[in-house]
């Protein structure tokens, strides 16, 4: 009889795990760094190899860090909203570029537009390790204080922006003036 009820029990178990995994959201992974200070680094910038670009760029302001590259399929998904979000939100935008070259990357930003403040240059991926990045695109919400508030994995779209960014944003802003929050 055991022998029998073993396997049964087994698939079981394995069952409501895939069925429970199922109703997983792929973004919405919590971040060890959320309510952590963020990672400090300073890379070249994409767009000028002899200035740095870094985590002393957004800090004191509520900033978004958007980890990009040309070969990402989401990331030309994301790329229009950034470009939105960019015109109207009033937070700015900040891009790693992770494990690309860099002709490739200036090219994507000359024909797709640019939404980044300034975009850092990380090609062999050393400052995305200490991010947690696990790929291509994942947006990081920094609060005034340097905090990581929210990580969201995929492209960044609008239903995403209402629901998981703006509460954050409000809570982080509270009385204080703060960048328009509507970005839609």
């Amino acid at each position: 009889m055991w022998r029998y009820a073993v396997p049964v029990v087994l698939f079981a178990v394995l069952g409501l795990f895939l069925y429970r995994g199922l109703y997983l959201d792929p973004g919405n992974f919590e971040s060890p760094l959320v309510g952590q200070p963020a990672p400090e680094f300073s890379l070249p910038s994409l767009e000028d190899p002899g200035r740095e670009v870094g985590s002393e760029d957004f800090a004191g302001q509520v900033a978004l860090l958007n980890v990009w590259a040309t070969w990402c399929v989401g990331c030309r998904q994301e790329h229009p909203y950034l470009l939105e979000l960019a015109r109207t939100s009033g937070i700015p935008i900040y891009g790693l570029n992770w494990k690309d070259e860099r002709d490739a990357a200036l090219g994507w930003l000359t024909q797709l537009g640019d939404p980044y403040v300034a975009s850092a240059f990380d090609p062999q991926g050393e400052v995305a390790i200490d991010w947690g990045v696990y790929g291509a695109p994942e947006t990081f919400l920094i609060g005034r204080d340097g905090t990581v508030l929210h990580k969201h994995i995929g492209p960044l779209m609008p239903e995403i922006w209402r629901r998981d960014f703006l509460p954050k944003i409000a809570d982080e802003c509270g009385s204080l003036p703060c960048p328009l929050v509507e970005g839609e």
